[in-house]
């Protein structure tokens, strides 16, 4: 058996499976470990426009119609009495294939390209669960693994991203996780069949709908007539009375007239799931022979739907940045500073954006009225273009609300 590779993954999921196609499609060889065996259910269906590019790199855009995910056209965001804002609509700000997105079932996207991964040569390693890295000297070697047999073994490389989602596998290992200090909300979520959608274009856009106290419902439409239906709230508000799920849900719909009507004619199936600790991001985004990607780096509330794009963009950024590594055969941390600090401007583009829709004082319509010519910088963020400055929109933002100070870890150890 092969113990010996350019670049073990961890993790199959978009940022993983992603890095490791980009890789082997260079000629590198890689080993993508995968705890799980695919297809398998993940929260987290709705893309932003930007994910286009990465997924026509990887070749895959075309075959995003091919099968069949719900279009989305835009956003909008719905007030608690029902009253909509004009959608977000993608195409209006720009003419270009990507301006159309897609709501997905996550399981048959990430294993599309987790099968392009495999495809362009990585080598697969499911139900297979990274227990520790292997260090020599301070650097990562490898990473001891264990299959669902019980068999532990070792692989070897000089190079390990850590793409391991949520599991956070090399932060809790390194002790790198930090908070955001706000943004420490939960989430309870469902599906629904043959729940209202409307009509036209808007069939498929994600609506947020608001709840008191900054509180909000995502309604993401999927194929097959189900929605993916969602709540985002402090966990002190959402349990004050219990922590049954169902009752919550059932209670939090009454708050909102338009959730409230779209729901009526639908009926709740399978189970409420709930997750908490929200936001974070790892003290440090490489170590000498380790990379961090997706999730596995840092997440970010997902009110803006930017958790898919964020582990596809940063899944391409990874691999360009391994390959080079590879190239000139400097793994230390410092090889990987430009993808760090890339990456943590992007993220703190988006966390200004979360960190604004939460302050009581802001509002989309209130700032466009006051600043109409930044309606092109929001719709930016909003379709995942955030690399670039943003500056004049958050002076623009400023003046409704608290624009977070930008968290200075996230860079190279």
């Amino acid at each position: 058996m092969q113990d010996e590779f350019d670049t073990i993954v961890v993790g199959a999921g978009p940022a993983g499976s992603t890095t490791a196609a980009l890789l082997a499609e260079k000629g590198h060889s890689v080993a993508l470990i995968e705890k799980d065996k695919f297809p398998r259910y993940h929260v987290g269906e709705s893309l932003m426009p930007f994910c286009y590019f990465t997924l026509e790199r990887l070749g895959l855009a075309d075959k995003m119609d091919e099968i069949g995910f719900t279009k989305k056209f835009s956003v909008q965001f719905v007030t608690e009495d029902g009253s909509q804002s004009k959608p977000f609509y993608f195409f209006q700000h720009y003419d270009h294939p990507s301006s159309t997105t897609w709501q997905v079932l996550r399981s048959e996207f990430d294993k599309m390209i987790m099968d392009k991964a495999i495809s362009n040569g990585a080598m697969l390693k499911e139900l297979t669960k990274a227990q520790s890295l292997i260090e020599k000297d301070g650097q990562v070697t490898g990473v001891n693994v264990k299959d669902n047999s019980g068999h532990s073994y070792q692989l070897h490389a000089p190079m390990v991203v850590d793409a391991s989602g949520r599991d956070t596998f090399a932060q809790n290992k390194r002790k790198w996780k930090k908070r955001d200090p706000k943004l420490n909300k939960i989430a309870l979520w469902t599906y629904y069949k043959g729940a209202l959608r409307d009509p036209g274009l808007d069939a498929g856009s994600t609506t947020v709908a608001y709840l008191p106290g900054k509180g909000w419902f995502w309604y993401i439409p999927l194929e097959g007539d189900i929605v993916s239906v969602g709540i985002v709230g402090e966990k002190d508000y959402l349990y004050r009375e219990g922590n049954d799920i169902s009752e919550i849900f059932a209670r939090e719909i009454e708050n909102n007239l338009w959730i409230k009507e779209h729901l009526s004619c639908g009926k709740q199936f399978g189970k409420f799931w709930s997750t908490g600790e929200y936001s974070y991001r790892s003290e440090f985004c490489a170590g000498d022979g380790l990379l961090l990607a997706g999730d596995a780096f840092a997440f970010l509330d997902p009110v803006f739907s930017s958790g898919v794009f964020l582990a596809l963009k940063s899944g391409e950024m990874a691999a360009d940045a391994v390959s080079n590594a590879l190239k000139t055969g400097n793994f230390s941390a410092g090889q990987f500073e430009s993808y760090g600090r890339e990456l943590c401007h992007g993220i703190e583009s988006m966390r200004a954006l979360v960190y604004a829709f939460y302050d009581e004082s802001f509002s989309f319509g209130d700032l466009i009225k006051a600043h109409p010519g930044m309606r092109s910088d929001l719709t930016d963020c909003l379709i995942g273009d955030v690399f670039k400055d943003f500056s004049e929109l958050f002076q623009a933002v400023s003046d409704f609300a608290n624009v977070p100070t930008k968290l200075k870890h996230g860079l190279v150890a």
